[in-house]
């Protein structure tokens, strides 16, 4: 394993998998990841021994693992992703302090290329949550619904004989075994699911919008759907590098 240097040091902490990134102010120069479940302190030194740097960039929507990611961190300068800090994007929302870290970033990177038009962002995670930003630009909300993993994990615990399945694209919509079937219900379910919230949002906002798409399921998912403009597996990390941008002065 070879040595890295660079400024920042960037965390994605989500439900399932808590991701981290070094970076320079320019870019991304290593990921590496591990089951959210496993954040300890000492998991987290481990996990990150070889690596150097200054200051860190920490989203999370797990309260629990957050007294361990910032005990790692301990003699850094870091900052915590919140609508507190500098976001360079209206918030233009009831309660801001509702919005989720992860969600936070995302508006955070779109508002970065300053939009001509409304953006909406399907970020496929332990939820599959959808957010829309305007042209000025502003966070205006969004859309939450259970992400795959949730579906799938609740249909093999709720039925008897239900397998627990991988998801994957099926050869057909119509399945063959039980596996098959599920696989069908699931993959051609959840993209019906995204194109009807879409088309929702569209109505109420009165058009079409950019539509961006991250996270785990997204090249599967989206994949071929008209609606999705662009799939961006690292758009929550480029707006927790705006976020150091803004937020740590050069």
């Amino acid at each position: 394993m070879s040595d890295h240097q660079a400024e920042l040091l960037l965390i994605n902490n989500n439900n399932t998998r808590t991701k981290f990134a070094l970076a320079s102010r320019d870019g991304f120069i290593d990921h590496r990841t591990m089951p959210s479940r496993e954040v300890t302190t000492d998991a987290v030194r481990e996990l990150l021994r070889d690596w150097e740097y200054e200051k860190v960039v920490l989203a999370s929507v797990v309260p629990s693992n957050v007294a361990a990611l910032v005990e790692a961190q301990r003699g850094r300068p870091l900052v915590e992703l919140s609508h507190r800090i500098e976001l360079g994007i209206a918030l233009d929302f009831p309660d801001p302090s509702k919005i989720g870290a992860d969600r936070l970033a995302n508006a955070v990177a779109v508002a970065a290329r300053r939009p001509d038009g409304p953006v909406i962002v399907v970020d496929f995670g332990t939820a599959v949550t959808f957010d829309i930003i305007d042209a000025r630009p502003a966070y205006i909300g969004g859309v939450i619904a259970p992400g795959l993993d949730a579906m799938r994990h609740y249909l093999h615990e709720r039925t008897a004989l239900l397998p627990e399945i991988e998801i994957a694209r099926p050869p057909s919509a119509i399945g063959k075994s039980t596996v098959h079937a599920m696989q069908s219900g699931a993959y051609h379910g959840y993209r019906g699911l995204v194109l009807e919230i879409l088309e929702r949002i569209h109505e109420e906002m009165g058009g079409p919008a950019k539509t961006i798409a991250t996270g785990g399921y997204a090249a599967l998912i989206a994949d071929g759907l008209p609606a999705i403009g662009s799939i961006e597996p690292h758009l929550t990390m480029h707006g927790l590098l705006r976020v150091a941008a803004l937020n740590f002065p050069q």
